[in-house]
């Protein structure tokens, strides 16, 4: 027989042979509220989804008509070019040609991007740690840490909380359409992401090397610079080609905007209602972005 730590006889008791039987404390009490919880979980989901079946705006039944599937087929002819005459554009050399351009700009728009995001977090990730505000990182504590680590921290928020279509809006009127108005908004959105994530690796770190560093005689940036960043950067790598893998999936709505790169083309295209180039440039950003996330699988590798 197993018996109970005193740290865990609550909710036991002996019997007349000395023998331990559970009274039914806490553990059979939290297994209920679990249960409860589980169960109220569900009746929440199933009312949810029954109000939004029942609810008549939204029209769910209109998926399940003959006419839908009939223009979703006359959708998908004109996609892959069997009602027209003319071959589709993703069986022309040249067509390819001109997407891979496009591909390559877009590519660029990306590479561009993360870098800006990446140097912005590189430059005011240690102030925006809270270990480095409240001088747990070099026992110091300076007046001016927790007015950075409330800048800086509000500047993320910020810089992450409008999503990058709005800030490619408001910077194509400051600069003319192409990759750099692109690749600025979506650093600045980026690098409030990359900050917050980054600035929580800093404040996981084990301090103890950082503090022997110091204790040798080190300065402050001594201290970051052979005991903080090679520590951090190995997962810094990590987020930032994460974040790599986020924005090439974004360009292309970034590109509707900023006039640049397989997006720009894509909105000229259905504006036209070019299908088949519609469907070439689809596969064009298919195979860019697989080739993104195999590239950053293995550079993800190489990092750790």
């Amino acid at each position: 027989m197993i018996i109970p730590s005193p740290a865990h006889r609550e909710g036991w008791e002996s019997d007349a042979g000395g023998r331990l039987r559970s009274t039914g404390g806490p553990q059979p009490a939290r297994s209920r509220l679990l249960r409860l919880s589980a169960w109220g979980f569900l009746l929440l989901t199933l009312g949810s989804w029954g109000f939004v079946l029942g609810e008549q705006h939204t029209r769910y039944v209109s998926l399940l008509t003959p006419e839908t599937w009939e223009h979703a087929q006359r959708f998908l002819s004109r996609f892959l070019g069997l009602d027209s005459p003319a071959r589709p554009a993703f069986l022309l050399p040249e067509r390819w040609a001109e997407a891979a351009g496009l591909a390559y700009h877009t590519l660029a728009m990306s590479v561009l991007a993360i870098g800006i995001a990446a140097l912005g977090m590189l430059a005011t990730v240690i102030p925006a740690a809270r270990i480095t505000a409240d001088g747990a990182l070099t026992r110091t504590r300076h007046g001016i840490a927790p007015v950075l680590f409330v800048v800086i921290r509000a500047a993320y928020i910020f810089s992450r909380a409008v999503p990058e279509l709005v800030w490619a809006m408001l910077i194509v009127f400051i600069f003319s359409p192409g990759i750099l108005p692109g690749a600025i908004a979506l650093g600045i959105h980026n690098f409030g992401v990359l900050g917050k994530l980054c600035a929580e690796v800093v404040e996981d770190l084990d301090l103890r090397p950082a503090r022997a560093v110091r204790a040798a005689g080190a300065s402050s940036a001594q201290t970051l610079l052979y005991a903080v960043l090679p520590s951090a950067l190995p997962q810094f790598l990590t987020y930032i080609l994460y974040r790599w893998e986020v924005i090439i999936r974004t360009t292309i709505v970034v590109g509707f905007v900023s006039a640049a790169g397989l997006g720009r083309e894509f909105r000229l295209r259905m504006s036209f209602f070019h299908y088949t180039d519609v469907a070439l440039l689809l596969l064009v950003y298919f195979l860019l972005v697989l080739s993104v996330d195999l590239l950053s699988t293995v550079l993800r590798r190489l990092a750790r």
